[in-house]
This record gives C-alpha cells, sequence and structure tokens, in this order.
C-alpha cells in the first residue's frame, strides 16, 4: 500500500509539472531592482541538470541564455529597464511543457539612491572584528548548520561577537569620534577552523548565522544612518573559500585560476607595474592563490566578473551601504578588477572605495589610485577613488622608537612620506592608520600613552582619511608574534561577565579612560574642521626630533607640532613666519591652554601641540 502510494505521489508530481531534475536550488542575485543603471542582470540559476530547460519570463525580457560544461548551471540574462516593481515568474520549460516554475522580483529602488554619499575625509573609520567586539546575542554564538563552533578558549577560534554587539554599541563608537565603522567581512565562511577571519567565504549572499542575518546587517546600517554615521563592507573580490558551494561544483573550469588545482601566488605585487617583469612572475602574483584555502577568483572569465559586479552592486543596493574596503586589491586581475571597480562607480558616482593596496613604494601605490599619472605610463586607470598609505604606517610604527635619529631616521620619515604626496591624484582620498587588523598593535609596539598620543595627533591631522583599530582608543595591547589572535583581542566588557568592561567611562580603568579621552576629544575636534579634511599641508624639516606642519584655508590654519625627543625643547617662531604671518597667539586643543607665538614656543619631551591660529 506504501509502495503505490509513492508511486501515485510521483506520478502526480510529474503530472502537475514537477520534476526531480527541474528542481532549482539557488537563483542569484536573490531578487533585484527597476531604475538601475545596470538594467541588465545576469541571473545565475542552480539546480540539478537544470541546462536542460528553457527558460521564459512573462513580462520580461531574456536577452541571452548561456550553458555552461556544468549542467547544473544556466546563466539568464534579463532586461529590467522600464519595467514595473512587482513578482516575475520564470517558466522552465522542457519539450515545450513547464515543468517547473520560480517566482523573481524586481523591487521598487530606494529614492535618491544612486547619489548615496560614500565616506571621504570628513570622516574618521573604526575598525573592528566582529566576532572580536562585542556579543549582543549569545544564541547565535553557534549554528548547527555551519562547522566550528563557538570557543572562546581558542584564540584562532569564535568568540561569538556579531552584529547585535555593534548596534549595542554605536554610542560607544560615536561619543569615540568616529563617523564611519568598517567592519571586516560578515559573509557566511564554513571553514572548519579559523572561520572568525571570514575573508574565506561560504556564501557571498549570505550572512554568517553565527553573526546574524541579512536583515540585521542592514538594520546596523539604518542604525548608524540615524546617528549619521556611515558603513563601509570590507569586500574580498579576489577570492573566494574553499567551501564555497560553487567552488564545490564549479560552473566552469576556469571560474578559478587552475595549475591544475591550487598554486601559490608569489606575493610579488611590483610585478603588476614593473616593465622587466617575466610573464611567469607577473601570471603567479595574479592568478596564484593567496592560501591554500582560498581558491583565486578568475575576473577574465565574463561570467565571473559580472557575478562579482553584480554581488557588490545588491549589497550596497540591499543594505544601503556607504562604502567598500576591498581587500587583496593589487591581487586581482589588472582589468578585471578595474572593470568591477568602475561599473559600481558608475551606479553610485559619489560612493566611495579604498583598495588595500600593501606596497611600501608611495610610486607603487599611487599606480592603483583612480587616474594616477603613475599608472597611465602604461595606459592603466583602475578607476579606484581611494588606496590605503602603508608606507605612512611603515613609518609610524617605526619612527617614535627611534634611539639614534640620523639624516634619514626619525621623524625625518614621517617628513619624506608626504613630499611624495605628488605622486596620487587625490591626496584628500587616502587611508591613513596606525595599525589593522593585520599588522602589530600599535600599543604593543610603543608601550606608553605618551608615544599614542603623538602617534594619533598624526593621524588626526594629516590629509587623507583616519583609520582607528578597535581597541587601541583604551590601550589595547596585542603581539603579532604571539598568532593573529593576539592581535585581534575580544574588547574588555562586549561579553557577559568580562571582569573589567571598556564601554563606560565609569568601569574603565583610568588608563583605560585616559587613552578614551584623548582620543574622544581629538576626533570630535576633527569632525567639523574642514581645514584638516581639505587644507593645504605645509611641513617644515624636522630640527632636533620635531615635526612642525600647517594645515590651512581661507579662513582657518592649524599649527601641529610634534616633539619625538625626550627633551624639552625650544623652537624659534621666526622660521614659521610664511604660514603664522602676523599671529601672535593660540589655542592648543588639547590643552585648551592659549599659547604665545610671538617669538619661541617651548614644548615638552614625548607631546604634541595642535594649535589653532587666532
Amino acid at each position: 500500500m506504501k509502495r503505490r502510494y509513492i508511486q501515485f505521489m510521483v506520478a502526480l508530481l510529474i503530472f502537475s509539472g514537477f520534476t526531480a531534475e527541474a528542481q532549482i536550488k539557488k537563483i542569484e542575485p536573490p531578487f533585484w531592482w527597476s531604475g538601475m543603471q545596470k538594467s541588465e542582470v545576469q541571473l545565475m540559476v542552480y539546480g540539478d541538470d537544470i541546462s536542460s530547460l528553457e527558460p521564459e519570463i512573462d513580462g520580461l525580457e531574456i536577452k541571452e541564455v548561456k550553458k555552461t560544461e556544468n549542467p547544473n548551471y544556466l546563466f539568464i540574462t534579463i532586461e529590467t529597464k522600464g519595467v514595473s516593481a512587482k513578482n516575475y515568474t520564470i517558466n522552465f520549460k522542457k519539450d515545450g511543457k513547464v515543468v517547473s516554475k520560480q517566482a523573481y522580483e524586481i523591487k521598487s529602488r530606494k529614492e535618491n539612491s544612486a547619489n548615496r554619499k560614500g565616506f571621504d575625509s570628513s570622516d574618521m573609520i573604526y575598525l573592528l572584528m566582529p566576532d572580536r567586539f562585542a556579543n549582543g546575542n549569545p544564541k547565535n554564538d553557534s549554528n548547527s548548520a555551519l562547522k566550528e563552533k563557538a570557543n572562546r578558549e581558542l584564540q584562532g577560534g569564535r568568540h561569538g561577537g556579531d552584529i547585535q554587539g555593534i548596534i549595542d554599541h554605536l554610542d560607544y563608537i560615536e561619543d569615540l569620534g568616529a563617523t564611519a565603522i568598517w567592519s571586516t567581512p560578515l559573509g557566511e565562511d564554513d571553514d572548519e577552523v579559523y572561520s572568525y577571519h571570514t575573508y574565506a567565504q561560504s556564501d557571498v549572499y549570505k550572512i554568517d548565522a553565527r553573526y546574524g542575518t541579512n536583515e540585521d546587517y542592514k538594520r546596523l546600517a539604518s542604525e548608524m544612518h540615524k546617528k549619521g554615521m556611515k558603513l563601509i563592507m570590507d569586500y574580498v573580490v579576489n577570492h573566494w573559500g574553499a567551501e564555497h558551494w560553487m567552488v564545490k561544483d564549479l560552473p566552469t573550469y576556469d571560474w578559478i585560476h587552475q595549475f591544475p588545482g591550487y598554486a601559490q601566488t608569489n606575493y610579488r605585487m611590483s610585478t603588476q607595474m614593473d616593465p622587466n617583469a617575466s610573464e611567469i612572475d607577473f601570471k603567479m602574483c595574479m592568478d596564484g592563490w593567496f592560501v591554500k584555502s582560498m581558491p583565486d577568483l578568475n575576473q577574465n572569465n565574463p561570467l565571473v566578473l559580472n557575478y562579482l559586479i553584480q554581488n557588490a552592486i545588491w549589497w550596497i543596493e540591499y543594505a544601503d551601504l556607504d562604502g567598500f574596503r576591498v581587500d587583496t586589491y593589487s591581487y586581482n586581475d589588472k582589468e578585471g578588477v578595474a572593470t568591477w571597480t568602475k561599473a559600481i562607480m558608475d551606479e553610485y558616482p559619489n560612493f566611495n572605495i579604498v583598495g588595500e593596496i600593501w606596497m611600501h613604494d608611495q610610486a607603487q601605490i599611487a599606480y592603483w589610485q583612480k587616474d594616477s599619472k603613475v599608472g597611465a605610463i602604461q595606459n592603466y586607470n583602475s578607476h579606484l577613488p581611494s588606496v590605503m598609505d602603508f608606507t605612512l604606517h611603515d613609518a609610524v610604527t617605526a619612527v617614535f622608537n627611534e634611539e639614534n635619529p640620523s639624516w634619514d631616521k626619525g621623524t625625518i620619515q614621517l617628513y619624506d612620506n608626504f613630499v611624495n604626496d605628488f605622486l596620487y591624484p587625490d591626496i584628500d582620498n587616502i587611508l591613513v592608520f596606525a595599525e589593522n587588523h593585520d599588522t602589530g598593535r600599535i600599543n604593543e609596539i610603543y608601550n606608553n600613552i605618551e608615544d599614542y598620543k603623538l602617534v594619533m595627533t598624526l593621524m588626526a591631522t594629516v590629509r587623507g582619511i583616519p583609520q582607528l583599530y578597535y581597541g587601541s582608543e583604551i590601550g589595547m595591547k596585542g603581539d603579532k608574534g604571539k598568532g593573529d589572535g593576539d592581535i585581534r583581542r575580544d574588547f574588555p566588557g562586549g561579553w557577559e561577565g568580562d571582569a573589567n568592561n571598556a564601554f563606560s567611562k565609569e568601569t574603565r580603568t583610568d588608563t583605560q579612560n585616559a587613552y578614551f579621552n584623548f582620543t574622544s576629544k581629538l576626533f570630535n575636534w576633527r569632525k567639523n574642521k574642514t581645514v584638516i579634511h581639505s587644507g593645504k599641508t605645509t611641513q617644515y624639516i624636522p630640527q632636533d626630533e620635531v615635526y612642525v606642519y600647517f594645515r590651512s584655508n581661507e579662513n582657518d590654519t592649524v599649527m601641529v607640532v610634534i616633539n619625538n625627543s625626550k627633551d624639552a625643547r625650544t623652537l624659534d617662531l621666526s622660521r614659521f613666519k610664511e604660514n603664522l604671518k602676523d599671529t601672535t597667539t593660540g589655542k592648543d586643543i588639547i590643552s585648551e591652554k592659549s599659547l604665545s607665538l610671538e617669538n619661541t614656543l617651548e614644548i615638552a619631551g614625548k607631546s604634541s601641540y595642535i594649535i589653532e591660529i587666532k
């Protein structure tokens, strides 16, 4: 009887138009919007033997149907220009009969979405690792569908921080003076270990369930926007994780770079602009895998490139994002990543994207910024608005520990970094930072608040967009030599039962409050200082380890004095006459004291002034 019932049900399913081979498992993007500049959308349809079917859509024009060597994929290009926002039905036919139906929604676009304003030099970006910041919802620490479970005792394990934890502490971040948040990736990462890192994603349309849901991420952006803050997504265009569901059933052999299988990058990004580079070295930098667990995506494959473009635009539109930070930007296929970047900026002309260009030469970093004259030598334009100032980071992590300053050691290294500003086509739109989630902790490098204050004085007053790494503002340390987990410690107070809660003034230690109060005062002052955001820089060659520079525009002048010497110094102010002019007084914004600027200026050892000129 049971067997006859099963046979009857199978027959009924076939009669009703459904067959097992026509089962649709995924459609990506899962929906789209009307009124987009990118009106041609390529739907990736995945299902068992789906390529044996022919699609039709009532009310939407199908421009192209593309099949690949894997029968489980169909790529259907539809035209959405001028169509109504509603649900459409995709009919999948076999031998002229509909065997499966799938709803596809075109949504109404948010008003003025295309003109969203990205982050810029008026912002201060707070970089955090969500797993290590705050656990707002302990119920999602582990997930039955994902391999790695929470283990806070394990340095490289998942500790339970999540999106709710960020939302819960937005007031703290705002009080600090930050106006934007860059969170390391939140997409699903189903690796067995080290998955909190989240740069090896297993599904790029889905927030990792241990962080929350897609709706939670959207809510984070909404809550931030209520406070006038901006959300920056850490986007990975170079690679996915080996556990990505598409890697496990590749649409095409060349969806990823194959040798066959794995070969590691040589990490020599200089090959990308070296006119003398061998072809094999050039290829292995771009096409080699970053690590074995991260298959390298082939952006020279048009299907891959279009998939990545649509995914990026989808997240901006869906979550209402304000910017991207792009991981390992200069490891990508050069032309492919330029096309990806341009497509996003064409859709959102006022958006901002900063690329990780981890190089140690200004010309090589500037090569990657949009409209670079350095890149133009090779007829290359990345269209990338912003790059990261790694050479300044290199200098900052060495200068304040220099025991024997000399011709080229000490504060002169800061001066020399800014000498090369002429290489950048948009010097105000570069990211400046003392540290991030991959580098040594600044408070480990400089084990005292005096040097921390000198570093932050610099970060807050030079050209560009300052970025602060979570926890530095309370003196958090971390030794990279002990492993990445040590520079990614849990923020104290982010977990119930933590002995120390650094989120609150009342429960911070005196030392934590000293770090926080200085940082907060500095960056809250910076918020409305146009002269810092876009003013001209005039710097003076350091003398006796005292570095002086001015930021000025038509309305304001700010004088910055950084004394890296342990001894007090007396400055002869006649040297700075071209900027001081007839000024006789100024106010230090940290101490709030008035200073005489008539003849000389005394400054204590290992201290700084930020002087508003009257």
